[in-house]
């Protein structure tokens, strides 16, 4: 018998999660569909993998050699305007195509059918107010709307335990029933009745509602000060996409935000919108990614991955705090989630909205070139003002001594505002006790042997860590270098050690800590939040997790420690990052009728940074700003590119680098920089060097990069990583 005749066999071009930069070609079975988009499983090596049919067979490999494909997976397909977008997205940041795929099945397991599970409804329709528990009384007033959820999903909503839904099961009040998961999504309630809005505000809603209504591309930065009610604005353009069918995207910074939120939106349409973010159980990211791709979830609010789930039908995308450098991914597909959202918004025909009381100053500049709809709330919502901010000149104004940070005039404010029974915010952008120990005998200074970094003391361990690795060691006793006892010395403040000084200073007043170190959960963040929120502290001391995005009603009084930090180490956003983060913080004060007061430690307050901050005169400071990039020629007035060379053996980077640097492009559209040491010279174990390529807008850069590193041949133990328009240079 002769070999079987393979030459008519069909083929597709599927492409796996892995960094490869091509779809290869795998024989369609009989059985299985082949639809372009379709989710299958495929061969690769020993193992079975899921991945995605990206065309047609390519033809370029023998017959013979083609593996078939195992199976499919009984999903709607994923979107041709979603391939489109990875595909684009791939090119842009030079990324391999299988590892920007893999941003969108992140979630393996959720390709696999739902298994069945015991879901709980309303039983017995007697009248069941009566006699019952305000536990189980709450569990009946959640399930009275007829959705089916299983035991935990109706504990959680409810606010109650699992043991409550027992007890009413076995009374006849509820009834199980067998359900699939994910369990079907609640859809938002459009025509709930939002908030009341100012004449300001409803024409800004009016604006966005009507770009969603035209059912095309466009752009709109909504410019509100904080306290200013963006939020309820951009709901309406929320309600007005629900109406029309359409999926939606709300991305946020980070998950300390979505607390609150996810109460304002709850309020707003009536159920809680689907989660997106590192934080959830596989199995809330498996719903999550299941209710998107079949389209049943219809809002979605995440942090930066969230862009790349597979909506089935996406048509308003809201990214709130746009000028967070949050919204950059730093590590494996280097890409910032704000640019990818207007791609994203413009390749699928429908509205993005950029939301931010400090913007960007490159998204101020399309505003101002037109390029954006410029929509400004200039006034906070019903009837709060701006906090007066005041300078404290630390050269004059000084602390008590070396061991104290707080300044007389912010010691007095503190002290004024708990006795008419207000909250005070001391913001400090650094964790843990000290940012350096040394040795006052020789000198020492403990520093990560991993990384270019001090370790920082963290009292409430009792170890000195590293904030860029994992690596620690217990607080010793004595100098390892000169043995020396009690020689060492905490140097400068982080939270802790502010906390001391509070403590010690305001011994009455309850005081609380809120960093990524005493907030380690998101139930434990959203304990703290509920504490502050209900005025159960007097006194709170914060990181950027407390800077942005929350409204606590009794804080009038805001401090910032150290206002300069941030200033130094010649990153190009330097001060605009300083200016977003400390206008933000002062935000935070008299957002309800008291006002609020602000006040601002500084060694430098003739700097424009903190005059910008004093006078509330943002505009102009970003003119400046705009004004010395065009001079320098520097973004957005040109194009940056960081190569990062990194490995473990110093010598073998230095050389790569070198040779990097000798082949690198250069002319009058097109200069490279470098190499250098990186600011972090070594990160992790491994040894880094950086080049940076600035060229004209109208260069194709990427062209230009892959030619180059293509023509250098490196040792695969060396990495070069491509970081296209680089927002941090460490």
């Amino acid at each position: 018998m002769g070999s079987p005749d393979n030459s008519a066999q069909k083929t597709r071009a599927v492409l796996t999660p892995y960094p490869i930069d091509k779809a290869y070609d795998y024989a369609l079975p009989d059985h299985i569909e082949g639809q372009v988009g379709g989710y299958v499983c495929v061969p690769l090596g020993t193992r079975e993998i899921p991945a995605v049919i990206w065309g047609d067979g390519t033809g370029d490999v023998k017959p013979s050699k083609i593996k078939p494909i195992v199976s499919n997976y009984n999903l709607p397909p994923l979107p041709d305007v979603h391939r489109k977008f990875l595909d684009w997205m791939a090119g842009y940041t030079m990324a391999p195509k299988g590892s920007v795929l893999k941003l969108t099945l992140s979630v393996p397991k959720a390709l696999e059918p739902p298994v069945t599970i015991t879901g709980y409804v309303i039983g017995d329709p007697q009248d069941t107010t009566k006699g019952l528990s305000p536990a189980a009384q709450k569990i009946m007033d959640v399930a009275r709307d007829g959705l089916p959820r299983r035991a935990s999903e109706l504990a959680e909503e409810a606010g109650a335990s699992t043991g409550v839904i027992k007890t009413l099961f076995n009374k006849g009040f509820l009834k199980s029933v067998q359900l699939q998961t994910p369990p079907p999504c609640r859809v938002p309630d459009a025509e709930r009745a939002g908030a009341l809005l100012s004449a300001p505000q409803k024409e800004c809603s009016e604006t966005l509602v009507n770009m969603v209504k035209a059912n095309k591309y466009s752009a709109a930065l909504l410019d509100g000060v904080t306290g200013a009610g963006k939020t309820e604005v951009y709901f309406e353009a929320v309600a007005q996409a629900l109406r029309q069918n359409k999926q939606v995207l709300i991305l946020l910074p980070e998950i300390a935000l979505s607390n609150a939120f996810l109460d304002r939106f709850k309020s707003r349409f009536g159920c809680s919108p689907a989660l997106w973010h590192s934080s959830l159980s596989v199995a809330k990211r498996k719903t999550t990614w299941r209710g998107v791709a079949e389209g049943q979830s219809k809002v979605v609010i995440g942090a930066r991955s969230a862009l790349f789930l597979p909506y089935q039908d996406l048509g308003l995308v809201i990214v709130d705090e746009e000028h967070d450098p949050a919204y950059k991914q730093e590590e494996g597909v280097i890409y910032h989630a704000r640019d990818m959202a207007v791609v994203r918004a413009n390749l699928g025909q429908f509205p993005i909205v950029l939301v931010s009381a400090t913007p960007a100053l490159e998204t101020m500049q399309n505003a101002w070139m037109g390029r954006y709809k410029h929509l400004t709330l200039p006034m906070r919502h019903g009837g709060a003002t701006l906090p007066d901010i005041h300078l404290i000149d630390l050269k004059k104004d000084k602390p008590e001594d070396r061991q104290h940070f707080i300044a007389p005039t912010l010691v007095t404010a503190i002290q004024e505002t708990t006795e008419k029974k207000q909250q005070t915010l001391l913001f400090l952008n650094r964790r843990g006790y000290a940012p350096l120990t040394l040795c006052r005998h020789c000198g020492h200074r403990f520093q990560c042997p991993r990384c270019t970094a001090w370790l920082i003391e963290h009292r409430r361990t009792g170890k000195l860590h590293c904030h860029h690795c994992d690596h620690y060691m217990k607080m010793p006793d004595i100098c390892p270098e000169c043995s020396e006892p009690d020689s060492l010395a905490a140097c400068g403040p982080g939270v802790e050690r502010v906390l001391e000084e509070v403590q010690a200073r305001f011994p009455d007043s309850k005081v609380c800590v809120l960093s990524s170190d005493t907030a380690t959960t998101h139930d434990e963040l959203r304990a703290k939040l509920d504490e502050i929120h209900h005025g159960d502290v007097d006194i709170i001391i914060g990181t950027q997790i407390i800077a942005k995005g929350h409204h606590f009603p009794k804080l009038t009084c805001v401090g910032v420690i150290d206002a300069d930090l941030g200033l130094t180490g010649g990153d190009l956003r330097a001060t605009e990052r300083v200016y977003q983060l400390l206008h933000q913080v002062a935000g935070r004060a008299g957002r309800e009728a008291e006002q609020g007061t602000v006040y601002l430690q500084t060694f430098s307050p003739e700097t424009r940074v903190m005059q910008a901050l004093a006078s509330g005169e943002r505009d102009d400071f970003l003119e400046v700003e705009l004004s010395e990039r065009e001079m320098a020629n520097m973004p957005p007035f040109s194009r940056l590119v960081g190569i990062i060379v990194s490995g473990r053996d110093e010598k073998e980077v230095e050389q790569a680098a070198m040779i990097l640097g000798r082949a690198a492009p250069q002319g009058d559209k097109i200069q490279t920089l470098g190499p250098a040491e990186a600011p972090m010279y070594r990160l992790r174990g491994k040894f880094r060097r950086r080049l940076l390529v600035r060229s004209d807008k109208t260069i194709d850069i990427q062209k230009a990069i892959k030619h180059w590193v293509k023509s250098v041949k490196l040792s695969s133990k060396i990495r070069v990583q491509i970081d296209i328009d680089p927002q941090s240079f460490y």
